[in-house]
């Protein structure tokens, strides 16, 4: 790496910067050997590659180490971008916070990840990174939900939110979603530092984007800071010639100023040079000095950076863009292709020499009596955090007591289950907080919302408080428990991740449930997910679901999400087909959040009206608590016929009604039929799983609603992919009919758009004679 050049800086601070920079050297060398020694010394007996990042963790060292190493406090928060985790190994590895032990075992099973984790890594992680874009706006949702927190008098310490983001990552547009947020201008803890090296993974970026992305951050009303050169080059900014020097490099293309790097000296002063008054600056300059100019930026100049972080205004959100250089310091630097290269061994021998370390012992610490020791020690004490000990949930019931009556939707049913719940555990209700993308009123949250109110850090003004037409009111209050955000459903599940970790954040639990529309639960499945595997615990609603909603169009009509549901880790999902499974299954989940272990759900819910007494809910206290039982281990029998059945009929959610009928008609005509409603695939097929000898779970709800003795054929019915209930054929052994949805809905009534499919009651008498 080209040292600092000993030009003025402040008085006092040059001591300061050669400690610095020796530390910064020793995270750059740190991190190329955790990456080396993965790829070119550990043994890989499979071939298989093991990859890693030298060049886009060398782009990071100088910026992370002044981070880290003087600007950094206790209660901050930082997302380090993904392929910079060896950087944060290295300085966490410094500061005595991982052993050595695990410096040899980046991407090996049971080591170091692949991408920074919370859950995963045996060090100090603050957010999950790896999915592009998702961990860069998590602070913000981070930020959000601990001022929510706040409002509900608790603590949750205090601190900026930082992001540390790669340039290219700014192409993902669940980022612009996340920055032009309205909420989002309030958050004056959020600083993202933009790695400015203009290199994507394949390519040089073509274009000077960096004005363009300005005037987006503060159009959207963040304070927007540059660190583009260094002090050597601002030196001979001011030099004669120095306005020509700058100008050429603001003016040149991307590929170019790339080109450069590449550059020996002569042919630097052949190819820089674009007018006479420019090449005699050149003229002045030694060899090293004109190499060093050409990547003097000011994301590798530790005053730059540090003035920079000095200039933050706490009072809006800050972004920084920091120019550096992809590879900064090895031999791939600033090579087009160098995203994934290796150091060979000789360059990585030249490496160690360079920067005064042994390839024999790489793992070397700086001595306890040496300034960089004495400089590590007082990081280490300065960040040192005490375990947070994680709040208990208040107690929630399991059953509210309401047997719903009349017809009802199970949409309808969430919003008065959760106002019972306000009255029958207030306390436990005080945590639930609701997230929608603009969809409160029409996912029937209008009662709960009117209840508990809106959140915001302030109290504002209602303005159609006084309108008596007005049914939806929105009372915005610190108090208030419902968040509303634009119509991004990415932005939703990003909340919903980090509101559901503020037991693991600040050991104070919430209970969170997002509603959406379950057409795009899959658009927010992404970040969702992420967010479950990094820890966050939450409750998402998919409403209105299927092709039950058959004016809506194919267009609005979901198919796959029963599956997805099925298939997420970290997730229990539940098709409820009555009101009181909705209440059961809700409280159920609920008590699942916010603990160590806890589990996250999905409810996909139906705005088709059901006759609420097809249920059948028992009166008896003991076979009430038994349905309840088997509504939350994934189904139950509704319907017995006298005797051993011809068939049984699996049916699940709006489709109940169609199952009913058709075992009725299938009677009527003397065939015996049992109807089981299925309220959760994904646990009947774990329980499955266990009956085999995969996996722990509790088996005993198979022989509760598919009993050996009473195995017969069996139709499935859903209104969503028929894969999904596909394998409870092999409960007993049995044939089997697959109804549901395979193709794009229709317009039109809900007889034809269900006849259109497949799922009415004549295709399931149709398919019960088939069998039997």
């Amino acid at each position: 790496m080209t040292a600092l050049s000993p030009l003025a800086v402040p008085s006092g601070a040059e001591d300061r910067l050669a400690v610095l920079g020796e530390i910064e050297r020793r995270v750059l060398w740190l991190t190329t050997a955790i990456i080396d020694h993965a790829n070119r010394v550990r043994p890989n007996p499979t071939g298989l590659k093991v990859g890693g990042h030298q060049a886009s963790s060398a782009s990071m060292t100088t910026l992370m180490t002044a981070l880290w190493f003087e600007h950094l406090r206790a209660g901050d928060r930082v997302s380090v971008k993904p392929h910079a985790s060896p950087v944060l190994h290295a300085i966490n590895y410094l500061l005595g916070e991982l052993d050595e032990r695990y410096l040899t075992t980046l991407r090996e099973f049971g080591g170091l990840q692949s991408y920074p984790s919370r859950t995963k890594d045996p060090d100090p992680v603050d957010y999950s990174t790896g999915s592009v874009g998702i961990g860069a706006t998590a602070p913000i949702w981070g930020a959000l939900a601990r001022r929510y927190v706040t409002t509900l008098g608790e603590q949750a310490g205090a601190g900026r939110q930082y992001s540390l983001v790669g340039d290219a990552e700014l192409d993902e547009g669940a980022v612009w979603e996340a920055v032009v947020d309205p909420m989002v201008a309030e958050l004056g803890e959020i600083v993202w530092i933009v790695d400015l090296n203009r290199q994507s993974l394949d390519r040089v970026v073509p274009d000077i984007g960096a004005p363009r992305l300005q005037g987006m951050f503060g159009a959207a009303g963040w304070q927007v800071l540059t660190v583009k050169y260094g002090r050597l080059l601002e030196e001979l900014f001011g030099r004669p010639g120095g306005e020509a020097l700058r100008r050429r490099l603001d003016e040149m293309t991307n590929p170019e100023y790339q080109r450069l790097l590449r550059c020996d000296p002569a042919q630097l002063r052949e190819r820089l040079p674009d007018s006479p008054v420019l090449a005699r600056l050149l003229s002045t300059l030694d060899d090293e000095t004109v190499r060093a100019a050409i990547r003097d930026l000011g994301g590798h100049d530790l005053q730059a950076i540090g003035d920079a972080f000095a200039r933050i205004d706490d009072t809006r959100p800050t972004v920084i863009f920091a120019y550096t250089v992809k590879g900064y310091g090895l031999a791939s630097e600033g090579h087009p292709q160098n995203h994934s290269s290796l150091l060979t061994a000789d360059q990585f021998a030249e490496l160690a020499s360079r920067l005064g370390v042994s390839v024999e012992a790489p793992w070397q610490r700086f001595g306890a009596g040496s300034a960089a020791g004495r400089a590590c020690a007082a990081t280490a004490e300065r960040l040192r955090r005490e375990p947070v000990p994680v709040g208990a949930v208040p107690v929630l019931p399991t059953d509210i007591g309401r047997t719903p009556s009349g017809r009802a939707t199970t949409q309808a049913a969430l919003g008065r289950a959760l106002l019972d719940l306000t009255r029958e555990a207030p306390e436990a209700a005080r945590r639930v907080v609701t997230l929608c993308p603009d969809v409160s009123s029409s996912t029937n949250l209008g009662g709960w919302v009117n209840k508990v109110g809106v959140w915001s850090p302030d109290e504002r003004r209602d303005w159609f408080d006084d309108d008596a037409e007005t049914i939806l009111h929105w009372r915005e209050r610190p108090t208030g428990q419902h968040v509303e955000l634009g119509i991004a459903e990415g932005n939703l599940a990003g909340a919903l991740g980090e509101f559901g970790a503020t037991w693991s954040r600040w050991g104070q639990p919430l209970l969170p449930i997002g509603v959406l529309y379950d057409p795009f639960v899959e658009r927010a499945l992404e970040p969702w997910s992420f967010g479950i595997y990094a820890g966050g615990q939450s409750i998402l609603v998919g409403t209105p679901s299927g092709v039950s909603l058959a004016p809506e169009g194919g267009a609005h009509q979901s198919i796959t999400t029963p599956s997805v549901g099925l298939e997420q880790p970290g997730c229990i999902a539940y098709e409820p087909a009555f009101a009181i499974d909705v209440e059961w299954t809700l409280l159920a989940s609920l008590s699942r959040l916010g603990r160590p272990g806890g589990t996250s759900a999905y409810l996909r819910l139906s705005t088709r009206p059901v006759d609420q007494t097809l249920a059948a809910v028992p009166t008896d206290p003991a076979a009430r608590e038994l349905r309840r039982r088997q509504v939350v281990a994934g189904a139950y029998p509704l319907r017995r016929c006298e005797g051993n059945p011809a068939v049984t009929i699996a049916g699940m959610g709006a489709m109940v009604p169609e199952a009913l009928a058709a075992a009725e008609r299938l009677e009527s005509s003397g065939i015996a039929t049992d109807v089981v409603i299925v309220t959760s695939p994904g646990l009947l097929f774990d329980a499955l799983q266990a009956r085999a000898g995969h996996g722990p779970a509790d088996t005993w709800v198979l022989e509760a609603a598919f009993p050996a003795r009473r195995a017969a054929p069996l139709v499935t019915l859903l209104d969503g992919h028929p894969h999904t209930l596909a394998f409870l054929a092999g409960i007993n052994q049995v044939r089997a009919r697959h109804l549901g949805v395979t193709r794009f809905g229709q317009s039109g009534d809900l007889d034809s758009v269900y006849r259109y499919h497949g799922i009415d009651a004549d295709s399931v008498v149709t398919a019960a004679l088939d069998l039997i």
